[in-house]
């Protein structure tokens, strides 16, 4: 179906719904009033681009709280909570989110995230400049490209192979896609040169500066999870998106009203490798190194735990549980031996998982409607 009959079905549908509730327009002004915003949206009858009235639609209080934390974050951390922990969760946060996206909004839990990510820092360090001679080299604005191209096409693969199962069939054909890349890698010297990898995989410098270095590196980071995260929350209020958690929810309803269920599902696949394809380049870039153990089957689910720990049903959630994620990883090891650091995870996770299975964000959610304001008002 065409995207302008998706625009027609979804104005045409909430148009109906919004006739006998005319509270939400008058309880958004409210809202904007209470956090210091203008009541009156001056994009409303202007010719301003679509994507600043999406900004001014959903832009709140808490969204410039945070995004200004993020920009002033590296002027007054050392250089390593900037590098090392912020810019290893933002890289991190960036492969958890394309899984928050498939599992949250299209319901399909796939473990071959970290594998897509770990195909473009493959990419990047076979074509791009590393320490073993049979990388090629290539200039990085050519290399870049490929590798996401690339990443996409297996995503896309990876999407036709398992849309056509559910539930746990999808998570064995996934976590199978998985190993299997890991054991190619493993074994392959010609090409993948083996149990080694690529070593001095560092980002180009670009305009004088060594993208390397903490507050460079960070900012890069920053900007494109920033760039991820406004894709994913315009993606899920898109029609496609709209269409993507009809068929979460019902997908035999949705094919009866002429959605086609597997093609949505294959470009949710694809939409969603080409972000875990940018995090696994900045995540090759961040270590300055790839290898089997950074697609091995700890990873495959260690981005399944950051997922979940932030929350499956918030784009931010990623982020949040990566971070949670690298102080756990960074600062455990102070406390318990290395080798227990899993274990550290699992309870973590199994707590997580008990008390709130919707994540940090569900938690702080129900801590809210306890003991918020909105529980003083309530009789």
């Amino acid at each position: 179906m065409s995207a302008a009959y998706w625009r027609r079905a979804m104005n045409t549908g909430l148009a109906a719904a919004a006739r006998p509730l005319p509270l939400p327009k008058a309880t958004a002004s409210l809202a904007r009033a209470a956090t210091g915003l203008p009541t009156v949206d001056p994009y409303a009858n202007s010719d301003a681009p679509r994507w600043l009235k999406f900004l001014w639609a959903h832009l709140s209080a808490r969204h410039v709280f945070v995004l200004a934390f993020a920009l002033l974050y590296p002027f007054f951390a050392t250089p390593f909570f900037t590098f090392q922990i912020a810019g290893q969760a933002l890289a991190l946060g960036l492969i958890a989110l394309s899984l928050t996206f498939l599992g949250g909004y299209g319901g399909m839990i796939s473990l071959a995230q970290m594998t897509v990510a770990g195909i473009a820092g493959y990419v990047v360090s076979i074509l791009g400049p590393s320490a073993q001679s049979i990388s090629l080299a290539w200039p990085w604005w050519v290399v870049v490209p490929f590798a996401l191209a690339i990443s996409v096409a297996i995503a896309t693969l990876i999407g036709w192979l398992s849309v056509r199962t559910e539930g746990i069939y999808t998570i064995m054909i996934t976590l199978a896609i998985g190993v299997a890349f890991y054991y190619l890698v493993l074994q392959n010297y010609s090409l993948f040169n083996g149990f080694q990898g690529f070593q001095k995989v560092y980002p180009p410098v670009v305009l004088d500066v060594n993208w390397r270095d903490p507050l460079p590196f960070y900012f890069l980071a920053l900007a494109l999870s920033l760039a991820g995260y406004l894709l994913v929350k315009w993606l899920v209020r898109a029609p496609f998106g709209i269409a993507m958690q009809g068929i979460r929810d019902n997908p035999r309803r949705m094919a009866a009203l002429g959605y086609n269920v597997v093609a949505h599902r294959v470009a949710a696949y694809a939409l969603s490798g080409l972000v875990a394809a940018v995090g696994g380049i900045l995540f090759t870039w961040y270590n300055g190194l790839i290898s089997p153990n950074s697609v091995g089957t700890g990873w495959l689910i260690n981005i399944l735990v950051i997922a979940v720990l932030g929350g499956m049903r918030h784009p931010i959630g990623a982020f949040l549980g990566a971070i949670v994620f690298v102080l756990l990883q960074t600062f455990a090891i102070d406390v318990i031996d290395r080798e227990r650091f899993n274990l550290v995870i699992g309870v973590v996770f199994l707590a997580i998982v008990l008390f709130s299975p919707d994540g940090l964000l569900g938690l702080w959610s129900k801590l809210r409607q306890r003991f918020g304001p909105e529980a003083v008002r309530r009789p």
